[in-house]
């Protein structure tokens, strides 16, 4: 039996602060998490239509962005099935369109993965920066935490680095495993 390819995916523009989110939580996650060959980490950045071949090699997408949806700053969403379309095409933002022509060209491939949009409500997506507001900085965790959820959602099992792990040059410790 085949073992499902996993693909979480961070987009977003690192040059506009809260439009970096979902790059800064795959950041996190790679920093922090080891994962099996079937767990593939993408920064899907701004690429919109360009996405598509990638995204077509996996079972499961799990994509990570800021997502406006009318709430406050910092409230987390989870979208999925039916649902996705419409609060993409509400982003006003031209990555997301773009990614939602990807993820629906994949069906031209005969190969749509079963997909999953985890993101949170940014505070400010116009103002130039590389840093996220406050607000959002402290959504990097909680999200980490969705995205591990869906893993566990799917029976992925993981390993959380040590912090000698994370230092180059130091000697490996044991990790501490989850399943």
């Amino acid at each position: 039996m085949k073992t499902s390819h996993i693909m979480i995916m961070g987009i977003g523009n690192l040059l506009f602060r809260d439009e970096g989110f979902g790059i800064r939580v795959l950041e996190n996650i790679q920093e922090c998490y080891e994962f099996p060959q079937n767990v593939s980490l993408a920064d899907g950045g701004v690429l919109g239509l360009n996405l598509m071949g990638l995204m077509s090699e996996a079972d499961h997408l799990i994509v990570i962005d800021a997502i406006r949806n009318r709430g406050m700053a910092g409230d987390l969403y989870r979208i999925e099935g039916d649902a996705i379309p419409e609060r993409v095409r509400a982003k006003n933002s031209l990555h997301q369109i773009d990614f939602l022509e990807a993820l629906t060209m994949c069906q031209t491939l005969d190969k749509v993965p079963e997909t999953v949009i985890l993101g949170t409500e940014p505070e400010d997506i116009e103002t130039l920066g590389i840093e996220l507001t406050p607000v959002i900085q402290g959504k990097i965790e909680p999200m980490t935490d969705m995205v591990l959820a869906e893993l566990d959602r799917l029976g992925v099992s993981y390993q959380k680095k040590t912090v000698r792990e994370k230092l180059p040059g130091l000697l490996m410790a044991n990790s501490e495993q989850h399943q």
